[in-house]
């Protein structure tokens, strides 16, 4: 393809783009095709000459729109929502077109600055604590997922537990064992990460919850005093600010305090609820941060910005550099060992990494402070209407506190017509619910998140 054709067929493409966005609405919010129907809508084997631009996106047409759910679909209330909005997708295709791989500053020092701007920046908008900054003791960096995020959380937590000796000898058998602390209501990635890191799942506890679903600081607490009375290691602790099932806020201040006891690694997982702390009046979800390890939220999720980029931060980069960086002689350069840059390498799981700080700083300069807070507050009023629609109608009750942008309800009469209403409300194709169980009752979600939902 040549520049010349590059343009007719990315503007076209662009156009294409628009007019979806524009048309989103027609489409059934969940994709309405069979098993192994797209499938079998194209060819068995690859083809052997040439095809026309033309022809692939006519068979986007033709095969793939049928075959999506449309997660930017204003009646996409399944889950949590996935972010999105023109000045996000302009700055993944500008990434793409320059196609650099930012796993050290050196291979291109704009990746590693504008990134370590940009989280700053967000940090700013979060009013996070200062450690958190790179001008601090730590800094932060993009994550391809939350799930990522917490993986390398507790991989620190685990060299800060042996003093780095599990980094040279692997965790051993017949060594102390090291434990894992996560409320009922934590995302499954906590066990995933507790499996991949080391710990195993048997070292993970699920810590019990209050009324509000919330991790009880007093249970948390005899859980680790038990463990280490039977000569365990508390190392990590995750609490959740925005469960998935139910958006409940961990009381973040005390959990710390009881990890603080044991010295005990503590990662906050907001990938979601992170967002509303753009408006300082929702900033109590965040009271306690200053005494965490690690922090995480989720920019695709409800700020605009298409997935993938999670934004994670270190209270101590040095404890996080040293659970991860390995270096052979072919990554060896002057600015690496000069000190005075940032590899993010070191950051994270795999060795490369795309440039994803493109697409949140177009975010972020596009909207400005003031454009995120006013869709931030948009959101919480229409979640606020919402509940208040439930509230005030017989059929329905709603079952767990409304902290941000999620209503749990279920109709009054039991879990069947809950998940019969669920499945109506699915199959009409104007909206799209997912369901989660509280208190051992079905429970419906909806999610309010995507930017063009309107009353």
């Amino acid at each position: 393809m040549t520049p010349d054709e590059f343009r007719t067929h990315g503007k076209a493409l662009v156009d294409w783009i628009a007019d979806y966005w524009e048309r989103i609405e027609d489409f059934p919010v969940q994709s309405q095709v069979e098993p192994g129907w797209v499938r079998a809508q194209l060819p068995e084997h690859p083809p052997e000459a040439p095809e026309a631009f033309e022809a692939m996106l006519a068979d986007v047409d033709r095969v793939v729109v049928p075959g999506l759910t449309h997660w930017q679909h204003p009646g996409f209330h399944a889950y949590f929502n996935t972010g999105g909005s023109a000045p996000s997708v302009l700055g993944d295709l500008l990434a793409s077109g320059l196609g650099v791989q930012g796993m050290l500053w050196a291979t291109s020092p704009a990746a590693t600055e504008v990134e370590t701007l940009v989280l700053d920046w967000l940090a700013e908008l979060l009013d996070l604590p200062r450690d958190f900054r790179s001008s601090g003791t730590g800094g932060g960096v993009i994550q391809d997922s939350a799930s990522s995020a917490t993986l390398v959380a507790l991989l620190a937590a685990r060299e800060r537990t042996t003093g780095g000796a599990s980094n040279q000898r692997g965790v051993r058998q017949g060594t102390a064992p090291m434990t894992v602390y996560a409320s009922k209501h934590a995302h499954s990635s906590v066990e995933k990460a507790a499996r991949i890191a080391g710990f195993g799942s048997e070292a993970l506890r699920s810590v019990p919850t209050d009324r509000e679903h919330r991790m009880r600081p007093d249970a948390l607490a005899a859980a680790m005093d038990s463990d280490a009375a039977h000569g365990r290691r508390p190392s990590a602790v995750v609490a959740t600010v925005g469960t998935t099932s139910s958006t409940a806020i961990d009381p973040v201040r005390a959990i710390a305090e009881v990890a603080g006891r044991h010295g005990a690694w503590v990662h906050v997982d907001a990938a979601l609820a992170g967002t509303a702390a753009l408006v300082p009046e929702m900033r109590w979800i965040h009271d306690g941060l200053e005494l965490v390890d690690s922090y995480n939220m989720n920019p695709h999720k409800w700020m605009l910005t298409t997935f993938d980029a999670s934004a994670f931060w270190v209270a101590d980069r040095g404890a996080l550099i040293e659970a991860l960086s390995i270096l052979p002689e072919y990554l060896r350069n002057e600015a690496s060992e000069s000190g005075a840059v940032i590899d993010y390498r070191d950051w994270q799981i795999p060795l490369g990494r795309r440039f994803r700080a493109l697409k949140l700083w177009f975010v972020i300069r596009s909207f400005g402070a003031e454009g995120l807070r006013a869709m931030v507050r948009r959101h919480l009023e229409l979640t606020e209407r919402f509940e208040a629609w439930v509230d005030a109608h017989p059929a329905y009750e709603v079952v767990a506190p409304t902290t941000v942008n999620l209503v749990c309800f279920r109709h009054v009469d039991g879990d069947d017509a809950s998940a019969a209403v669920m499945e109506a409300i699915n199959a009409g194709g104007e909206a799209y619910l997912t369901h989660t169980v509280l208190d051992g009752r079905f429970a419906l979600r909806v999610a309010i998140g995507a930017e063009r939902t309107e009353r």
